[in-house]
């Protein structure tokens, strides 16, 4: 296998046909289905899918076969089956919905119109995930143009990622024999620490969603009236807060959140710690001077990665401040969002979650915890000699420097379901989501360079899968 030849393909094919394809994919307002409860009337979704199995059906690759797979009411997936030149199954994975607009986009830049600036692709969804099936399948097509081979492979694009992939164990039981047993998944939905060598996440966090809500009256009132004697819902939840982590520091206050970080991982922390500096908080658009929750990079890695976090991502019965008026509300709600170590248990954390929150309520508030979802998190299985020594040898053939592992502060549900439901699988999680990228806010982007580069470095892992000494890792 050429490396240069592969590097040489894929810049070329990116420029050629995978850009021009995602700059038609950014303008398709495909929001997963919990933000667009009307996907299937507006069909969005369904031009997304039309357009990335148009585009895979055009590539000249042997021994494949691209469908579209529908489930009634679920949103669909994009299947695409490669022949291979063994009995073995690699599973490639990405996904196609969206997350709405966000607002705050710099003038020039907008989530539905593509625009291509300093090697940049912004719009909404190109680097989470849009890209995956063109990498995916550009990684296939560099191994045939060099007669290099390859396992079968299988890409699985789905449609309800951003949405909790409530939509995806249907589809996995549905297409179960299709699929098969994989020996390697590879997912390029994953963050990266910089742009100049492949990251390799180790780990992934759960989600816990909820919404609180506080009433302390059945209707507003004047605020002159009946502060002093009512209670603010505002106040209430203050209060509750305050159990659920300490608001100097943001640590976790409830048990069930919190568990204990394995020693490999806080090794791997240290190790991205010291390239990456101060790089860790200063990729983020702060206001004023950047002032991070830990002065040691490390800390802040292993909060980001193994610790739990909350975050208020949403609240109702606020008005705005244009149209606040002089009256005490009746009641707050707050949408909140906890990221969950890799390996807490979702449901406990839930549990604990409403228990601590509905006991006693503070000032006789009339209080609730609704939980929306709990998904757990993923922890990555030992990496396979092969595999480890693959993606160094790509990342050096391809970036000029080793390869990092690092876990990532996101979740990805797919993984978790694929470790329990194949045991003895590898993973290859990567992606280009780094500095400033900013997927799910503002001026989302798409760093063509380092997609072309990942690419490359997924060519490399399925020649290397293919060639790998099976009766070893068998034992």
């Amino acid at each position: 296998m050429d490396d240069a030849k592969v590097l040489e393909f894929t810049a070329r094919l990116w420029d050629d046909s995978i850009v021009p394809a995602l700059c038609d994919y950014v303008r398709i307002p495909n929001k997963s289905p919990n933000f667009d409860p009307d996907w299937e009337r507006h069909g969005h979704m369904d031009r997304a899918a039309e357009l990335l199995a148009d585009w895979c059906r055009q590539q000249p690759v042997t021994g494949m076969s691209v469908e579209i797979v529908r489930l009634p009411g679920r949103t669909p997936v994009v299947l695409v089956e490669v022949a291979g030149q063994n009995d073995d199954t690699v599973l490639l994975y990405g996904h196609l919905d969206k997350q709405p607009e966000f607002d705050g986009w710099t003038d020039g830049l907008s989530p539905w119109e593509p625009v291509i600036r300093d090697g940049k692709l912004y719009g909404r969804g190109g680097a989470d995930d849009g890209y995956a099936v063109f990498g995916s399948l550009a990684a296939i097509r560099a191994l045939q143009e060099q007669g290099v081979p390859h396992a079968r492979c299988v890409i699985l694009i789905e449609g309800c990622e951003e949405s909790g992939s409530f939509d995806l164990p249907h589809y996995i039981e549905h297409l179960e024999a299709r699929i098969g047993t994989p020996s390697l998944v590879v997912c390029l939905d994953a963050e990266c620490g910089n742009y100049d060598q492949l990251w390799c996440t180790t780990s992934l966090r759960g989600n816990l969603v909820g919404t609180l809500k506080a009433a302390v009256l059945t209707e507003g009132v004047h605020s002159g009236g009946a502060s002093g004697i009512v209670p603010s819902s505002f106040r209430v939840l203050r209060l509750l807060l305050d159990r659920l982590e300490d608001p100097a520091t943001g640590a976790s206050r409830i048990a069930e959140l919190n568990t204990e970080i394995p020693a490999a991982r806080q090794e791997q922390a240290a190790a991205a710690a010291a390239v990456l500096g101060d790089g860790v908080y200063r990729r983020f658009p702060w206001a004023g001077e950047p002032r991070p929750v830990a002065d040691d990079a490390v800390e802040l890695l292993l909060n980001n990665t193994w610790r739990p976090t909350l975050s208020v991502t949403g609240a109702d019965g606020m008005p705005t401040t244009g149209s606040a008026g002089n009256t005490l509300r009746p009641y707050t709600a707050l949408k909140l969002s906890f990221r969950l170590p890799p390996n807490a248990d979702p449901k406990r954390a839930a549990a604990a979650v409403k228990r601590v929150l509905e006991t006693d309520p503070p000032l006789g508030a009339k209080v609730e915890f609704r939980v929306d979802s709990a998904m757990g998190g993923w922890n990555a299985p030992a990496v396979a000699p092969w595999l480890a020594a693959s993606m160094q040898a790509a990342s050096r053939a391809y970036f000029g420097k080793p390869a990092l592992y690092m876990g990532t502060g996101g979740s990805i549900p797919f993984m978790g379901m694929l470790g329990e439901k194949f045991p003895g699988v590898q993973f290859l999680i990567t992606g280009v989501l780094g500095p400033n990228s900013n997927a799910h806010g503002p001026n989302e982007f798409l760093h063509i360079a380092k997609g072309k580069r990942v690419t490359a470095c997924v060519a490399r892992v399925l020649a290397d899968h293919f060639t790998r000494p099976r009766v070893a890792e068998a034992a």
